[in-house]
């Protein structure tokens, strides 16, 4: 990797059109062809972009909006991410700022690496906060050994709308304060270790129905209402030194003269709000330019890049026009605007390039995913006493997991059917349920003779529940009428086990519900 040069040296020595490459970071994906490689190779050489951000695949999350590609498998990802990062800095004039979505750890874009909980877990998790700030460590500390240094996290978004598509179990939950107090050890773990953070996603996506991926959200409030929530943990995080903003797609006709134009191209917001309001002067990127909520509204190739830059956001973020982006901005733009930018940029750069304290292998995340699993476990309802009176009765348990991602509608209700007789003589059950997805898109995952088949036991046995997955999901079932309702969070071994000591008797549920119950629950 070329020696990264001061800010003062790279304001004098780069050329203009090298400055304005600079604010690009296209997207790289770990099973590109190896023409896909060499193209961005060349889009590096050729037009000196200052970073990457990395993803699994083009059919992974942020581009394959309708889910219609498929997905495949790499049991190498990780090797590959650390040889593609080391052959696209080769292509570099000067040294990329590497970053990557890692809220949970590498594993949410890279298979077989460390994966830790989701923040709705951690938000479960109030008496020991010191815990979520070791995920940040460990998480950086991977980051380290693959050559990444921004982690693009953690969400602040506040989690209001049980129904939001897009964040949910990203958030830490509905409490503004224990958003902020969870984020806040997350981002002095991640900066202990020297890698940088972003915050997101400004000006709060919490409380929406709609996915910014397909279409814009409007967040319908009052300035005030906005500043006493949404905007809250931003203010809080700004105030802590946090080293970028991300903004997202939303439409937030409060904070702006322009209703037309989303958050993450709108300067009212972002220059107006987020810098001169909140006193925000580090670096701000946009969330992915090729996001439907702004992408299928700008045809003009260059357009929307020019449009991002000129609200204020210093880093374009998976910028799908690089060329024409880059044409248009020097068209438009000062050059006091442009260097503004790089100065913020190359602050980052300067901070988080060249680190010598590079870890030999990636984190082993079990004890600390076991610690976090001990604090989490929630009783939603029942009490240990009636989970010992049902222990030493006739039980049977019943598993009630997708063990197949790709089952037709057919074996599933053959399944159905094959566990309605096996319990048929039961009248007490311990279930173990497992939504068959983390979003809540198409009801978790679930058909409806699914969870019509779950309510049917519940409301015909004794059923004591473990629900292992998203707790947004239990709004389907009638929870009230189960002898005892445990929330579980995740289904690694570790939280497996802790659930298993928890129905035994010799361990006791510590964790709270990170948002307020719907009416089903």
């Amino acid at each position: 990797m070329n020696k990264i040069p001061s800010t003062s040296e790279a304001l004098k020595s780069l050329s203009i059109s090298e400055k304005v490459g600079q604010l690009f970071m296209p997207a790289a994906f770990i099973n590109d062809t190896e023409e896909e490689i060499q193209q961005l190779e060349k889009l590096i050489s050729n037009h000196h972009v200052g970073g990457l951000c990395f993803f699994h695949s083009r059919a992974s999350a942020a581009t394959n909006f309708e889910g219609k590609k498929k997905v495949i498998k790499n049991e190498n990802s990780f090797e590959v991410l650390k040889n593609l990062i080391i052959r696209y800095q080769k292509a570099a004039t000067y040294p990329l700022l590497i970053s990557i979505d890692a809220e949970w750890g590498l594993a949410m874009r890279i298979e077989n690496t460390p994966q830790y909980p989701y923040a709705i877990t951690l938000g479960a998790n109030l008496k020991n906060i010191d815990l979520t700030y070791h995920i940040g460590k460990q998480i950086a500390q991977d980051c380290k050994v693959a050559g990444i240094h921004w982690n693009l996290s953690p969400v602040v978004d506040i989690n209001t709308n049980p129904n939001n598509p897009v964040i949910g179990y990203r958030s830490f939950g509905d409490d503004k304060e224990n958003v902020v107090s969870l984020a806040t050890a997350y981002v002095k773990g991640t900066q202990s270790e020297g890698v940088l953070t972003s915050i997101k996603h400004f000006p709060g996506h919490g409380d929406t129905a709609t996915d910014s991926h397909l279409g814009l959200p409007v967040i319908d409030k009052t300035k005030a209402e906005l500043l006493a929530n949404e905007l809250y943990p931003f203010q809080q995080l700004i105030n802590e030194g946090v080293d970028s903003v991300m903004v997202g797609h939303l439409s937030v006709p409060a904070l702006t003269n322009n209703t037309n134009l989303p958050s993450s191209i709108n300067k009212d917001i972002i220059t107006g709000v987020l810098r001169n309001e909140m006193g925000f002067d580090g670096v701000v990127i946009s969330d992915a330019l090729n996001m439907h909520a702004v992408s299928k509204n700008y045809t003009t190739l260059g357009e929307l890049e020019w449009l991002a830059f000129d609200a204020g956001n210093d880093v374009l973020c998976f910028a799908e026009h690089i060329e024409d982006g880059i044409q248009m901005i020097l068209e438009n733009a000062t050059e006091a605007q442009i260097n503004k930018s790089i100065e913020r940029i190359w602050n980052l750069k300067v901070k988080a390039i060249g680190r010598k304290d590079i870890p030999e292998k990636l984190t082993d995340p079990s004890s600390l995913n076991r610690k976090i699993a001990e604090q989490s476990l929630t009783f939603l309802n029942g009490t240990v006493k009636e989970i010992k009176e049902f222990r030493i009765s006739n039980f049977c348990t019943l598993t009630f997991k997708r063990y197949g991602t790709d089952q037709s509608e057919k074996e599933i209700l053959a399944t159905i059917k094959e566990m309605q007789n096996e319990i048929v003589n039961e009248t007490e059950i311990l279930l173990m349920l497992t939504p068959p997805q983390i979003k809540p898109n198409n009801n978790f995952g679930f058909l409806q003779q699914e969870i019509d088949f779950v309510n049917e036991i519940i409301q015909s046995k004794r059923v004591v529940l473990y629900h292992y997955g998203n707790p947004y999901a239990l709004k389907f079932f009638k929870t009230k009428n189960t002898v005892a309702t445990v929330i579980v969070y995740q289904n690694f071994k570790e939280f497996q086990d802790v659930a298993t000591e928890h129905f035994q008797g010799t361990f006791e549920a510590k964790g709270k519900l990170p948002f307020k119950p719907t009416v089903s629950l």
